[in-house]
Formats: C-alpha cells, structure tokens, sequence
C-alpha cells in the first residue's frame, strides 16, 4: 500500500510565548518493510534553527527552535510512505516456548538480545505489578509457543477491554485502566507490554498511523483519521513480532510505523520546553490517505 501521511498539529496561546525548543518525531522511519520519500515539513512561525537526528532506538527526531514572539504554533508534516504486506513474522510463524525465549533474554550474550533485554525493564509510563502477572498468567502456560502466547493476550484485552477515547488521559495510570477494563490503543499497548515484561519478556512500544475507512456512501473527511499504537515483542535471536490489541491483529501494509521505544514518553509525536505562553488549546488532525501514484523512493 501507498500512503501520504499528514500530521498537523496546532497550539494556540493566551499570552505570547517569547522562546521555544521543541522535538518532533513526527517522521515516519524505514524498516525492511516500509519506504519513505523525504518528508515535507511547513513550520510557522519559521524556525531560527532546526536539524534532524536519531535517538537511541534509531528514530528520526527534528529539533527546531523558535526564538520570535508568537501566539501560536502550526508543524505540518507531510510523508509519502509505502507499506509491504511481508514482514518477519505472521500468524503461522513459529517460535520457541516462551519460557526458553525468557531465559535465552537474560542469559545470552549476544548484542542483539542484550540490546533487546532493555526492553523487558519497567519505563516511566510502564511499571510491572503483581496484577499485570496475574492477567498474563492465563495465556501463558507451561510450554506453550512464544508467539501463540502473545495472540491470545492480544485478542483477550481485544475482547475484555472497551475503546473509550473519553476515560484515559496520558496521565491515566495503567492499574486504573486494567481495573476499569477500558481505554484506548496507547492504553492497551502499555497493558500488553507490562504484561510481557512482568513475565520477564521483551516488549516495545509502537507509534504510527492506521489507514481508517468512512462508513459506507459517507465521504472521507479531511483530519478525521489519528495516530495510533501498538507493541512489539522480541523473539530472541529471531527478531521483533508486532502486535495490535485494539484490533486483535499482527499489523500488515494498513499499519504505517512512525516511531518505537520503551512506552508513549519516548516517541511523543511534539514536546519542548517554552518561556510565556499562558494557557494553550492544541488541535492535531491526521490523514492518511491511499496514494495510486507510483512510488518513487
């Protein structure tokens, strides 16, 4: 699939702000199955300096700075990517017991797993919990494939949990949304992860867009699609299988990759740092719409 991705995001202020730093990470990454073409970035009020660079987990991160008075903040990032249906892993893929993956994770010493076994620590936004054991417990018996494991996780928060975009915050803490059973895709991915984690697994955080359709013979409206999130968790010399629990699948060319890390914090689409600025209203529109254009990398 061919996308063109567009993310804007707009913050309005009561008072002027004198001074901005900002990090986006707003630019799609290439993987073995995604391309992207040079994004086309439209920052207003101009930037008195801006640059790209990558962050530990290899994401493209651009700093810009504003340094003029401003009343408010407009970053238009626009991305042609294509998305392959092929990646490393699928329903049918095979995969150790998870137990022997647990182990090979902390006893192995070969970079790759070692670099991974960051990820099976707690995180600012994921904090492991005897509860968050006891939900995994379930699907992880004694024995059981690796791989097969995380499917019926996934599709269990899919059919135990109600998508409630008005219950959440980011601030919501994660005990409060397994108790309440609700939320949304940050939400589960976070849910997802500190499950695999309190079992001593491997598991990192997703950031990206999902190609959303307008019901029948209704129009596609301009902003109406959002980013979205979901979690990948690490098979020991083998690789990275994702997972959607929102949408009880392993994601395929409608799931477009922007950025990975620990949990939400690292890979917040727009955060700085300001002087003045008073009370602030933010709007972000996303679309992601179906390109037939030929793709031109």
């Amino acid at each position: 699939m061919r996308y063109t991705i567009t993310h804007r995001t707009l913050y309005q202020y009561s008072s002027g702000v004198v001074l901005c730093h900002n990090e986006a990470r707003l630019l799609p990454r290439e993987t073995p199955w995604q391309l992207c073409r040079p994004s086309q970035i439209r920052i207003r009020p101009r930037p008195a300096l801006s640059l790209e660079r990558q962050d530990f987990f290899g994401n493209r991160v651009l700093y810009f700075a504003i340094q003029d008075v401003h009343y408010r903040l407009e970053v238009t990032v626009a991305t042609e990517v294509r998305v392959l249906n092929e990646r490393p892993f699928d329903e049918t893929s095979s995969s150790p017991p998870w137990e022997q993956a647990r182990q090979a994770l902390w006893e192995s010493l070969d970079p790759e797993i070692i670099e991974a076994r960051t990820l099976a620590l707690d995180s600012p936004f994921v904090k492991t919990r005897p509860a968050f054991l006891a939900y995994a417990e379930p699907s992880f018996p004694p024995g059981r494939p690796l791989l097969e494991a995380v499917a019926d996780l996934n599709q269990r928060i899919y059919r135990e949990f109600k998508y409630d975009p008005h219950f959440t915050t980011v601030a919501t803490p994660l005990d409060e949304v397994l108790s309440e059973r609700r939320g949304v895709c940050q939400d589960f991915a976070h849910l997802a992860i500190a499950c695999l984690r309190a079992l001593g697994l491997a598991a990192r955080y997703v950031s990206g867009y999902l190609e959303t359709l307008p019901p029948p013979g209704q129009a596609r409206l301009v902003g109406a699609d959002a980013s979205h999130a979901w979690l990948a968790v690490y098979v020991p010399g083998i690789g990275w299988a994702e997972f959607d629990p929102t949408n009880n699948c392993m994601p395929r060319e409608k799931h477009v990759t922007l950025a990975w890390g620990r949990d939400y914090g690292d890979v917040a689409p727009l955060r700085g740092v300001m002087t003045g600025g008073g009370s602030h209203a933010l709007k972000v529109a996303v679309d992601v719409e179906p390109n037939p254009e030929p793709f031109k990398s």
